[in-house]
């Protein structure tokens, strides 16, 4: 399996899932120290590759390494990306270039470029973002860049049916990975993350291994599913 985006938080998870049961990981980080810690986690099942999400130099890059090291593989886990808590008056032409860059342009060439190295029957998972179907303030940016890839999902479908491959999205509510307190000041982490649990039907925040376990039914069980959208969100985007 490969997973962009797999040092940390949902990805780590879903390679620690796929890694503990004798599956080969290799994940993709853009901070060495972080991925370092990740691969060490894994342990000898995984490999660990650096590289920039939005680089297509580094994503050609990636392709070459996976197919040395693993010829042909089963799934794609596309998940790397960046939040954004930004006003919509505050927000600057380089955030929201870097915001697309790596949440839309990345994962279109990463299944662009991995994709013929895809055993047929396999399936490609997105990440999208309930945001993509909730008005939320502060995310006008980052929700589009979701709804983008959220549109991609079912185009990818249809080009890859030929090829026997399935795509389809998680859409993650909120999850306990601690990004909030890397993506915002240090005073607003703890209300709004009061706020987001209370605005939750199900009050709380989800562990990332409930979506590590989704992201597995997508990539091996859903075999008759394509070009869908799972919601793994406490029912955030639907009740």
């Amino acid at each position: 399996m490969v997973i962009t985006g797999g040092s940390s938080g949902i990805g780590l998870e879903t390679a620690k899932l796929f890694a503990d049961g004798g599956a080969r990981v290799l994940i993709t980080g853009r901070t060495r120290a972080t991925l370092d810690s990740a691969r060490e986690q894994l342990g000898g099942n995984a490999v660990a590759v650096l590289g920039d999400a939005a680089s297509l130099a580094d994503t050609e890059a990636l392709a070459g390494r996976v197919k040395a090291e693993f010829g042909t593989f089963d799934a794609l886990f596309v998940n790397a990306g960046i939040t954004g808590f930004v006003p919509f008056e505050s927000m600057t032409e380089d955030r929201y270039d870097e915001l697309l860059a790596v949440n839309a342009k990345g994962p279109y060439f990463a299944v662009q470029k991995l994709a013929p190295l895809l055993n047929a029957g396999s399936g490609v998972v997105l990440t999208t973002s309930i945001v993509n179907v909730k008005g939320i303030p502060m995310v006008s940016a980052y929700a589009a860049s979701k709804a983008a890839l959220r549109s991609m999902t079912r185009s990818l479908a249809r080009e890859l049916l030929p090829r026997q491959l399935r795509v389809n999205a998680l859409s993650p509510g909120p999850i306990d990975t601690g990004i909030l307190a890397r993506s915002m000041p240090a005073e607003g982490v703890q209300p709004m993350e009061a706020q987001m649990k209370e605005a939750n039907p199900m009050l709380r925040f989800g562990d990332p291994a409930e979506v590590a376990r989704a992201v597995a039914f997508l990539a091996f069980e859903a075999t008759y599913t394509t070009g869908a959208e799972l919601p793994v969100d406490g029912g955030a985007s639907q009740l």
